[in-house]
């Protein structure tokens, strides 16, 4: 059975010092802790990273404003922060990798807003969550990393447990929206991709530019009209714990895990966000979203303590 060449905690490429650029890692993913414990933290970072961006569905309910601008606001603050807290290590190369981490994640955010729009938030999930096959696509030719069966095969069960998930609300109508939010999932699955491309060196400058540019796009939509300072509150939590704080953690951990293992882990996202609908606004899901994410979530798990075991 093939399998991932990078998967593997001891794989020298992953957790050999001498294998990472001047730029010290964060201590919590340190290169001098055994390999398997730096592993399986990455693994932890994956799975906070899900959880933090699955806030998003309630938080954007809080903001009363224009969709696009509450994406370029949400950016802005969010390359704030990676600007703050990293300031001493960005460095910006110009490199192939780092200018299309860029464009993937600005290309990923504005288009999901978007796609919104113009179609389901159902749809538009779902059809960003294809980033997986992509993933599993390309990372041979790009990456050097071959897909293994069992990751295939837990791909596919994912795949079927998002359409469960959503099947209530699934629909044909809107083909421009699902077009856009097909496209917002090959950049998010481009953004992973080059991402793990920069696993020798840093990958943040590539979040920070990439941030930039959404609120570039975003700027022409924030002086139509101004947000109210409960929105204002909603904004801060946008851009800090639910874009940049997990935006960090998500390139950090792909240091050390693959572009697959980077992607599938995450899908538990669109899970947990109506879940905090639920318990916050009272939302209730569906019987097949129950059953969706019951098959997600035991996909996750599963792909976890496996990866864990080998």
């Amino acid at each position: 059975m093939p399998t991932l060449a990078a998967s593997r905690p001891g794989n020298k490429r992953l957790s050999d010092p001498s294998s990472v650029s001047n730029v010290a890692a964060p201590a919590l993913l340190s290169t001098a802790v055994e390999p398997e414990a730096v592993h399986r933290r990455a693994l932890l970072l994956l799975m906070i990273t899900a959880v933090l961006w699955s806030l998003g569905g309630v938080l954007i309910k809080w903001v009363d404003w224009n969709p696009v601008a509450i994406a370029g606001t949400r950016s802005l603050i969010g390359a704030a922060l990676i600007g703050m807290v990293f300031r001493r290590e960005l460095r910006f190369d110009g490199s192939f990798a780092q200018i299309g981490g860029a464009l993937a994640y600005a290309g990923t955010v504005v288009l999901f807003v978007i796609a919104n729009k113009l179609t389901t938030a159902a749809n538009a999930i779902l059809l960003q969550y294809t980033a997986p096959i992509y993933v599993a696509l390309f990372s041979p030719w790009f990456l050097g990393e071959r897909a293994s069966r069992r990751d295939w095969l837990i791909l596919l069960v994912m795949m079927g447990g998002m359409v469960l998930f959503f099947f209530d609300d699934l629909n044909l109508d809107g083909y421009l929206g699902n077009g856009v939010a097909l496209a917002s999932g090959l950049c998010f699955a481009w953004l992973t991709l080059f991402l793990r491309r920069q696993k020798d060196g840093f990958p943040l400058p590539s979040l920070l530019l990439g941030n930039l540019l959404a609120g570039v796009i975003g700027l022409p939509f924030m002086f139509q009209s101004m947000p109210d300072a409960s929105s204002w509150i909603g904004l801060l939590l946008l851009g800090v714990v639910q874009l940049g704080l997990p935006y960090i953690l998500y390139a950090l951990a792909l240091r050390h895990v693959t572009a697959v293992e980077g992607i599938l882990i995450p899908m538990i996202e669109p899970v947990l966000n109506p879940v905090w609908v639920f318990l916050l606004l009272g939302e209730s899901p569906s019987p097949w979203a129950l059953v969706g994410g019951a098959v997600i979530l035991g996909a996750v798990i599963f792909r976890a303590r496996s990866t864990v075991r080998d």
